[in-house]
């Protein structure tokens, strides 16, 4: 028989595994969570009513959360000419092409974010093995492909997060970090659900969110009722 932590009887105390809680309600028992050292991400899983579609289906997009992730995000951005000192002026972390590309090569990965026009596109395809894995391609549906990087950036730097469905039809995004005033987690929770349901297919029947459930980086999920 599985020994039970300490820390999960904590949790047991704070959260009720078989009840559904309204979305407010359960970003309240996260703040009930047992402490850690750090600032925990506060997390939305939910799991998209696409069924055998899931691998046909692409659920992607981009949304500003109002109240940020409450992370730094450092962004690269490849691009030439005078995008360089457009991009730098505008707060971007690493700005470059064939020498910022040269040295993500190398090994340099001190970023969070790649912006891309679509003129370096080419060259940056270099790099699909690289970024491809973790997530960080530019992508023309993401947004992350574009001339205006400068409108770009600021969305990103102000709290723009992207979703995806992954295979089995979840979707897994932060959405703020502990230490948030409860309203201001529930209004970016609000907006996210709000834009994934924009992105509902018109083949898809019903109730687009099956489940959701909140939970932060080292804590259980809280299950909320879908309205």
């Amino acid at each position: 028989m599985a020994r039970i932590t300490k820390r999960q009887k904590e949790f047991a105390k704070v959260v009720d595994k078989e009840k559904f809680y309204t979305l407010d309600e359960a970003i309240a028992q996260v703040e009930k969570f047992p402490a850690v050292k750090f600032d925990e991400t506060v997390e939305l899983h939910l799991m998209l009513n696409l069924g055998t579609k899931a691998a046909d289906l692409s659920i992607r997009g981009t949304v500003v959360l109002p109240n940020g992730t409450g992370k730094k995000v450092r962004v690269a951005v490849f691009c030439k000419g005078e995008l360089v000192q457009k991009a730098e002026q505008m707060g971007a972390d690493f700005v470059g092409s064939n020498d910022l590309i040269e040295k993500v090569a190398n090994g340099f990965m001190d970023f969070d974010c790649v912006i891309a026009t679509p003129d370096m596109m080419r060259d940056l395809s270099k790099l699909g093995k690289i970024l491809g894995p973790r997530g960080l391609m530019p992508s023309p549906k993401a947004g992350t492909v574009t001339q205006d990087i400068g409108r770009v950036l600021n969305e990103i730097k102000a709290g723009r997060v992207e979703f995806k469905a992954d295979k089995q039809a979840g979707i897994h995004v932060g959405v703020g970090k502990r230490s948030f005033a409860q309203d201001k987690l529930l209004a970016n929770a609000k907006v996210l659900l709000d834009a994934v349901n924009q992105a509902k297919p018109a083949a898809v029947k019903g109730n687009f969110i099956k489940s959701i459930t909140v939970s932060t980086t080292m804590g259980p999920g809280v299950k909320v009722a879908v309205a």
